[in-house]
């Protein structure tokens, strides 16, 4: 069965940076949409970044743009998110999913869990001075 698994999270300065990975198994990932969602405390989940399988398309939340860059790494069959700048809004639990529409609808208006395929469980980034 398909396994999402993200990692890389922490906490971080405002201003600082990381990167997140999302690393499949049971898939090739090549051949899957990616899309990054976040949660934070008593907020409804929302998309941040969406990669697509055919061209390669990428797509970012506004608040993010300019900020975050989303790319796939096929050898290690993993999809990354770099954040860069990081504000203390940024701070959430992120996921990631895969999109059976090819990134098509985004961003979606309200995340609904079961239009994507798969979940993975999350890691927490905290952007803090």
């Amino acid at each position: 069965q398909v396994q999402l698994v993200e990692s890389g999270g922490g906490l971080v300065q405002p201003g600082g940076s990381l990167r997140l990975s999302c690393e499949a198994s049971g898939i090739t990932l090549d051949y899957y949409a990616i899309g990054w969602f976040r949660q934070a405390p008593g907020k409804e989940r929302e998309g941040v970044s969406c990669i697509s399988s055919s061209i390669r398309s990428t797509y970012y939340l506004d608040s993010v743009k300019g900020r975050f860059t989303v790319s796939r790494d096929n050898a290690r069959n993993t999809v990354y998110l770099q954040m860069n700048s990081l504000k203390p809004e940024d701070t959430a639990v992120y996921y990631c999913a895969s999109d059976p529409r090819d990134c098509r609808l985004w961003p979606p208006r309200r995340v609904k869990s079961y239009e994507y395929d798969y979940w993975g469980q999350g890691t927490q980034v905290t952007v803090s001075s």
